[in-house]
C-alpha cells in the first residue's frame, strides 16, 4: 500500500467465507497481503486501484482488468460505499461484442465478468457517479484460445556479491533477514569470478538486510554480510526502460526488443510471449550487466501478448499487445494419438522381457545389467532380433524399483538408466515417461528416424506423437510388451522439426524435442574415421583423430559435447587431399560426445562416444532418495540424499522447477550428498538429478508444496511460468562403507515365541521367553523393555540356543505394566509389543 501499512478487519462469515475491511487513506495502487496460519494464501499479494470521488473511496481490482484469454471468463471487482453499487457504471470496448455479466451486491461491491471471443485490447471504463476512477479506461490486453507460452529468464540484475571468495559451495547454507524482521533463507551462488553472491536478490523495504552464510552451521570468513538498501537499490519495475518492437511483429524474423534495467535496483527480469502459436525467445547480447538485448520469433501471425516483469511486477506498459504480420511459416503438423494401457505388473521369479530398437549399434558391442533395490547387479540376456530390435530378459528375486542400464560400448544408450518395478506399480504421472533414441537427436530425410518411448512407471493414460516440420511426417507406432512402445517417423524435407509428446494432455520432461533432419546424406555414407581412441583420455590433454572423405566433397564440421552440457568446436586441419586430422582438448572427466558432420549431416557412427579420465561418472550406481522427492512446505526446508558412493567422480547436478525459484543448498555425507531445498509458492516442483549430464533413474521426481501449517509467509507471487533452481557438484570418489548396514530379508510374521515371561511378570524373579526364528528368513532381532515409569528394565539380556532359537530373560523390580517389544528387522513379531502387569 502507499506510504504506510494499514490495518485490515477480518471477519469470519461462518459459512467458509472471510470478509476482509480496510479504510484507504490515499489514491493509488494499494497491495493486499494475505496469509492463513502464517502462509501466503495463493494469489496474495493481491494489487487494488483506489480513487477518491465525492468524499469516498472507490476500489477496482482483479485480474480481468489486465489481460486474459479468449473464450475464457474473466473477472474483476469494484467496490464503492455501502448501498451506491447502483452509481457504478461498465462498460467493456474491444475487438469484439463480450457477453459481460454484473452482479450488484449490498454493501456496495460489484462483481463483473465477460467473456472475450477475440484476441485485442479491451477498453473497461468504469465510472463511478458520472467520473471515471482512477486508471479507467483500463487496458485488457487478451491472446487468442489455446495459448502457447514460451519464456526467459535472467537472473544477472538480482544478484548481489558478498565479495568473498569460496572456492566451493558444498556445505554453504544461506538466510537473509530483512530489516522488519523476517528471516527466510536465500540462494547463493558462485559467481564467474569466483565470489559468493546472493540470487533472486528482490528488496522490498529500505534498510540494512542481514546475510548469514554458514558452513556446517558455522558461520563463514565476513559473515554475516550486511546489504544496505536505499531507494537506489530497490526494484522499481516502473523505472525499467523498454525499447523495440513491442506493438508490430513479423513472424519467422529476428524482432529486438532492448530491456534496460540500470536504474531499476535489484531484481529478476523475465520476459514471456504468449498466443496462439510457439515462439522463440532468446538473449542475444548483454551489452552491460544491466541492459539486455532480447530477440523473440514468433512461428506464425496472429495476436500475441509480451509479457515483461521485474522482481515480479510488470515493467511500464507491460503486458505488450503484438500485433504478428508476415508469412505464415508453412509448417505442416502430423498428430498420432494412442490409449496406453496399465503395465502388467512383474512378480520376483518371474522373468521380464522388454524390447529396445537402437540403429546404428553392433549387438556384440551390446550389454544391459539390472540393480535390485539392495544393490546386487547382474547381467541381463540380450538377444539380437532384426532391424537393430534387441530382446532383454532378466528374472528379478526381490520387489520393488530396479534399475536397468542398457549400454553399447560400455555407453549408455539415450534414456537409459530408467526405473523398472516389480510387485505393484505407481501411477507416476506425465512427468514419469522417458523417450530415447537417435530420432530425437538427428535424422535424414528418406529414413525412419526411431526412438523408444517407455510408460511403465507412468500408469494408464492418452500418448499424444505430434511432429511439426517442413513436411507431413509419416508416424508409425510399433506396439511392446511391459509398458514400451517404439515409434519412427519419416518426413520429405529437411529442416528442424519439433517432436511434442504429451501425456494425458501434459508434456512430458523436455517436450518438444526439437530434431535436425538433415537431407540425403548421400556421399557422406563413404567417410570414414579411423585412430579415435575411446579409452584412456585425460584431462588437459590432447587427442586427435582421423577423417579420410574417401572421394566425397563437402565441408567438414566437428564438435565436442562435455558432460556438463557445453559445446566446443574441434580443431581441424586438413593434411592430404580427402585427409583431415581432428584435434581437441577434453577439460573434464566423464562421457564426452563427438559430433562429425559433412555438410551438416552425421557421418556414420557420429556422434562418437569416448570416455575421458579413470573413473568415469557411472549414472546407474546414483540413486535418490528422501521425502524432499515427494513432498515440501512453503517456507520450511525439505531434504532428500543423492547416493554417489560407487558411481565414480563426476558432475552432479540438481534442477528444481517450479512457481518459484528455491533456496538449495548442499551437505556432503559419508554415501553422497544431501540436499536441501526451500519453496516459496505451493504448486509442483520437478526435481530433476543428472550425474555426468545423464538423468539418473528416477528422474525426474516431482514434489508437491503445500501452505506448511507452521511456516511464516513470504508474500512472494508464483511466477507466470516455471522458474529454475540449480546447483552443479563436482564429485569426489566415495566408496560403499559400513555407514550403510547389510539389508536382510526377514518375514516378522513367521517369529515364534513362548514361555511363562510372556504370561506374567513377578518382582525380582528372573523370567525367560524362548523366541523362535527358523522359518522367518533373515533380520536381526530387537528386544526392548520399558517399566510403568518410562524407563528402561535394569536386567534385560537375549542369549543365542541353537542357530535358530533365542532365550530372552528379563528381571522388573517395580509394580504395575510393563511393556516388552519384540522385533524381527524392522517389524514387530506376532503380539508384539506385549503388555505384562506385575
Amino acid at each position: 500500500m502507499p506510504e504506510q501499512t494499514q490495518g485490515p478487519v477480518v471477519q469470519d462469515n461462518n459459512d467458509g467465507t472471510i470478509c476482509v475491511q480496510y479504510k484507504p487513506q490515499a489514491e493509488g495502487k494499494h497491495e493486499v497481503q494475505m496469509t492463513c496460519n502464517g502462509d501466503t494464501v495463493k494469489g496474495s499479494p493481491f494489487s487494488c486501484i483506489v480513487d477518491s470521488i465525492g468524499g469516498g473511496f472507490v476500489t477496482a481490482f482483479g485480474v480481468g482488468l489486465v489481460g486474459g484469454n479468449c473464450a475464457t471468463n474473466e473477472e474483476f471487482t469494484v467496490v464503492a460505499a455501502k448501498g451506491t453499487a447502483k452509481d457504478i457504471d461498465i462498460k467493456i470496448d474491444g475487438p469484439s461484442k463480450v457477453d459481460m455479466k454484473r452482479k450488484d451486491n449490498p454493501d456496495g461491491s460489484t462483481n463483473v465478468s465477460y467473456m472475450p471471443m477475440t484476441p485485442g485490447a479491451y477498453a473497461i471504463a468504469i465510472k463511478y457517479k458520472g467520473k471515471h476512477v482512477k486508471g479507467s479506461p483500463f487496458n485488457s490486453k487478451v491472446s487468442g484460445e489455446g495459448r502457447k507460452r514460451s519464456q526467459l529468464s535472467l537472473g544477472n540484475s538480482s544478484v548481489y556479491s558478498l565479495k568473498v571468495i569460496e572456492p566451493d559451495i558444498v556445505n554453504l547454507t544461506g538466510t537473509i533477514k530483512s530489516p522488519s524482521g523476517n528471516v527466510e533463507p536465500c540462494i547463493l551462488k558462485r559467481l564467474g569470478d569466483g565470489e559468493l553472491g546472493v540470487a533472486s536478490f528482490n528488496p522490498r523495504e529500505k534498510g540494512a538486510y542481514t546475510v548469514y552464510v554458514c558452513s556446517n552451521e558455522k558461520n563463514i570468513k565476513g559473515s554475516p554480510f550486511t546489504i544496505n538498501v536505499g531507494d537506489k537499490e530497490l526494484a522499481h519495475a516502473a523505472k525499467v526502460k523498454v525499447s523495440g518492437a513491442t506493438s508490430e511483429a513479423t513472424a519467422n524474423n529476428g524482432n529486438e526488443i532492448i530491456v534496460d534495467t540500470t536504474d531499476s535496483g535489484y531484481g529478476g527480469l523475465s520476459i514471456n510471449l504468449e498466443g496462439p502459436h510457439r515462439s522463440d525467445v532468446s538473449l542475444i547480447e548483454k551489452r552491460t550487466d544491466r541492459q539486455y538485448v532480447i530477440h523473440y520469433s514468433p512461428h506464425e501471425p496472429g495476436i500475441y501478448i509480451l509479457n515483461i516483469r521485474f522482481a515480479d511486477d510488470h515493467v511500464t506498459g507491460s503486458p505488450f499487445l503484438l500485433n504478428v504480420g508476415g508469412n505464415p511459416s508453412g509448417r505442416v503438423r502430423e498428430t498420432i494419438t494412442k490409449q496406453m494401457d496399465a503395465a502388467s505388473a512383474s512378480e520376483p521369479g518371474n522373468m521380464s522381457t522388454f524390447i529396445l530398437q537402437i540403429p546404428g549399434t553392433n549387438p556384440f558391442d551390446m550389454e544391459a545389467s539390472v540393480t535390485d533395490p539392495d544393490g546386487t547387479t547382474e547381467l541381463c540376456d540380450v538377444m539380437d532380433l532384426e532391424d537393430f530390435h534387441y530382446k532383454i530378459q532378466f528374472t528379478p528375486k526381490i520387489k520393488g524399483p530396479h534399475i536397468l542400464s542398457v549400454k553399447h560400448k560400455s555407453m549408455h544408450i539415450s534414456g537409459s538408466p530408467f526405473t523398472y518395478s516389480i510387485g505393484q506399480l505407481n501411477m507416476g504421472g506425465p512427468h514419469k515417461v522417458q523417450v530415447g533414441g537417435p530420432g530425437l537427436e538427428r535424422g535424414e530425410v528418406g529414413l525412419p528416424n526411431v526412438f523408444n518411448i517407455y510408460t511403465r512407471e507412468a500408469g494408464p493414460g492418452s500418448m499424444n506423437i505430434a511432429i511439426e516440420g517442413n513436411s507431413k511426417a509419416n508416424i508409425k507406432l510399433e506396439p511392446r510388451d511391459n509398458g514400451f512402445i517404439g515409434c519412427g517417423f519419416t518426413v520429405d524435407k529437411p529442416g528442424m522439426y519439433g517432436v511434442h509428446i504429451k501425456y494425458d494432455e501434459k508434456h512430458i520432461p523436455n517436450s518438444p524435442f526439437m530434431v535436425n533432419i538433415a537431407p540425403d546424406s548421400g556421399a557422406t555414407r563413404q567417410v570414414t574415421v579411423q585412430a579415435l581412441k575411446d579409452r584412456g583420455l585425460q584431462v588437459d590433454r590432447a587427442s586427435t583423430f582421423q577423417v579420410n572423405f574417401n572421394g566425397a566433397k563437402g565441408s567438414l564440421h566437428s564438435t565436442v559435447r562435455t558432460p556438463s552440457g557445453g559445446h566446443d568446436d574441434c580443431f581441424i586441419q586438413e593434411m592430404d587431399t580427402g585427409l583431415y586430422a581432428v584435434r581437441f582438448i577434453p577439460r573434464e572427466n566423464g562421457v564426452h560426445y563427438i559430433d562429425v558432420k559433412l555438410n551438416d549431416a552425421h557421418i556414420p557412427d557420429s556422434p562418437f562416444a569416448v570416455m575421458v579420465g579413470s573413473t568415469a561418472a557411472d549414472p546407474a550406481m546414483v540413486t535418490g532418495s528422501g521425502d524432499g522427492l515427494e513432498i515440501c512446505k512453503c517456507s520450511q526446508k525439505a531434504k532428500f540424499i543423492v547416493r554417489t558412493a560407487g558411481a565414480g567422480s563426476g558432475l552432479l547436478a540438481v534442477f528444481i522447477d517450479g512457481p518459484s525459484k528455491v533456496s538449495l543448498s548442499c551437505k556432503e555425507v559419508d554415501e553422497g550428498y544431501e540436499f536441501i531445498y526451500t519453496p516459496f509458492c505451493a504448486g509442483d516442483y520437478l526435481i530433476t538429478i543428472k550425474y555426468g549430464n545423464i538423468p539418473i533413474a528416477g528422474s525426474p521426481w516431482k514434489a508437491v508444496a503445500t501452505d506448511g501449517s507452521f511456516s511464516k509467509g513470504t508474500g512472494r507471487k508464483a511466477a507466470p511460468g516455471n522458474e529454475q533452481s540449480s546447483m552443479v557438484v563436482e564429485t569426489v570418489e566415495k566408496k560403499p562403507g559400513a555407514s550403510v548396514s547389510k539389508k536382510f530379508r526377514g518375514d516378522a510374521s513367521k517369529v515364534t515365541c513362548k514361555g511363562n515371561g510372556l504370561k506374567k511378570c513377578f518382582t525380582n524373579r528372573l523370567l525367560n521367553i524362548s523366541v523362535d526364528v527358523r522359518d522367518a528368513g533373515q533380520a536381526m532381532l530387537s528386544v526392548g523393555m520399558i517399566g510403568p515409569n518410562g524407563l528402561c528394565e535394569p536386567e534385560l539380556s537375549v542369549k543365542k540356543m541353537t542357530n535358530t532359537t533365542y532365550q530372552v530373560s528379563y528381571k522388573v523390580i517395580e509394580i504395575g505394566e510393563h511393556t516388552l517389544q519384540i522385533k524381527w528387522g524392522d517389524d514387530d513379531i506376532p503380539g508384539s509389543p506385549f503388555c505384562l502387569s506385575t
